[in-house]
């Protein structure tokens, strides 16, 4: 009988680490701000600018940005892709473009080791959300 405990204890903790493993999240992306202007010749919208650190390994959620978004790679690789286009890969002094109605199916780090940056220039609605996951 102990020995049977001891056995299904050990397969519950072992179980419990392969589970662990298994549904990890993947590092979350690190966005910072760095300005955000009212465009006045567009009423009722502005312009932000951030940076976004992808860790290695990083994957964003499908979403959506409902805005004009301009993506330059600063440092590193990262893979884009919009609904109904092609995936790229992407590496420093590129760009990519996604444009209001467009759904971001694909935003991840193209490597599990090393970081990648990239600037955004985002032309929204003021005070809209930056970003809106997709259902």
């Amino acid at each position: 009988m102990f020995r049977l405990k001891n056995t299904a204890i050990a397969i519950l903790v072992a179980a419990s680490a392969l589970a662990g493993k298994v549904h990890a999240a993947a590092p979350e992306a690190v966005v910072t701000p760095l300005m955000t202007k009212s465009l006045d010749d567009y009423p009722g919208k502005e312009a932000l600018m951030i940076t976004v650190t992808y860790p290695p390994g990083a994957v964003d959620p499908v979403h959506r940005h409902h805005a004009n978004a301009f993506v330059y790679v600063l440092e590193g690789s990262i893979v884009m892709q919009v609904k109904g286009g092609k995936e790229v890969t992407l590496t420093p002094g590129q760009t990519f473009y996604e444009g209001p109605n467009d759904v971001h199916t694909v935003g991840r780090n193209a490597s599990q080791t090393q970081p990648a940056k990239f600037l955004v220039i985002l032309l929204k609605d003021k005070g809209a959300p930056v970003l809106v996951p997709e259902k």
